[in-house]
């Protein structure tokens, strides 16, 4: 029998380095939210590749950020400073037109010392051309393509501990929830429907998810805003902006389940929930 590998890789990099993208291409399924918006991903996401003699958990991660004294920010950085420390091999993408600044050489230079070690990833290469778009950077990969992906897949299975799966469904592509996965498409909407600061003030609980039907999930979600001017933006005029949110959501959840879909929305006023640690952690940011 061949020897099989199982490991932990995680993705980490700047806000909007194309981590998420990323994740979505190499497990082949959406699990994480993606926007033009820098700092949409909130929590650790898991993606499980089952390969004929290895299994890759991907762990996507929010995107690493200085100089904020938010408690928000602060979780954020936690989970990825977290995610870096746990995992078997790092990889650390970066954007080039972001460019690779003595901060990311710092972690670069942390993250070698850890044992399996880390490869500097440049992203997006469809909009860079092809090979490593820096001088630093091993791989040279585009998530919305799938250029470079198969030869980062090759490299990083070899630095992966001999071990057996974790996960013995070969079809299991993530430990989330299908609530977290619902949230995460409510968020996303909100994301992209919301303009300048505003989704960045929103959160999504779910408060219930029916599945008692074959052809139909009921679900119903809290948009979290933390005033009630913002309540009234989100709301729109005559329900319009919440409505629009509502749609694209339940399109995505339609995509997801491969069922229809009934979303009920609420949008609820909750102050401060991004200052408070332990309402931070219940919606899953630490």
């Amino acid at each position: 029998m061949p020897e099989h590998r199982s490991g932990v890789v995680a993705l980490l990099g700047r806000p909007n380095a194309g981590k998420s993208t990323l994740l979505n291409r190499l497990v082949g399924q959406k699990l994480a939210i993606v926007t033009a918006k820098p700092q949409t991903t909130r929590s650790r996401i898991l993606g499980i590749s089952t390969l004929p003699a290895a299994q890759v958990l991907w762990l996507d991660t929010p995107g690493l950020h200085g100089g904020s004294a938010k408690p928000l920010n602060r979780a954020l950085n936690a989970l990825a400073e977290a995610a870096a420390a746990d995992c078997d091999l790092a990889l650390l993408l970066v954007d080039p037109l972001q460019g690779f600044d003595a901060e990311l050489e710092s972690l670069r230079e942390r993250l070698a010392r850890h044992s399996a070690g880390v490869f500097v990833v440049a992203s997006k290469s469809d909009r860079h051309g092809a090979g490593p778009a820096l001088p630093a950077a091993d791989f040279s990969v585009s998530g919305t393509t799938g250029e470079g992906v198969a030869t980062l897949l090759g490299a990083v299975v070899p630095r992966l501990p001999i071990a057996p799966p974790f996960y013995d469904d070969p079809d299991q592509l993530t430990d989330r929830s299908l609530r977290f996965l619902a949230a995460e498409c409510v968020r996303e909407a909100a994301f992209e429907e919301l303009e300048q600061e505003l989704p960045y003030s929103t959160a999504v609980e779910i408060d219930s998810f029916d599945e008692s039907r074959a052809d139909l999930v009921r679900i119903r979600a809290r948009l979290l805003v933390e005033r009630d001017s913002q309540k009234r933006i989100v709301i729109g005029s005559g329900g319009e902006q919440v409505k629009r949110i509502g749609k694209r959501a339940r399109e995505a959840l339609e995509a997801l389940l491969e069922t229809r879909v009934f979303l009920e929305l609420w949008v609820k006023v909750e102050p401060n929930w991004a200052q408070r640690p332990r309402r931070l952690a219940a919606l899953g940011y630490r």
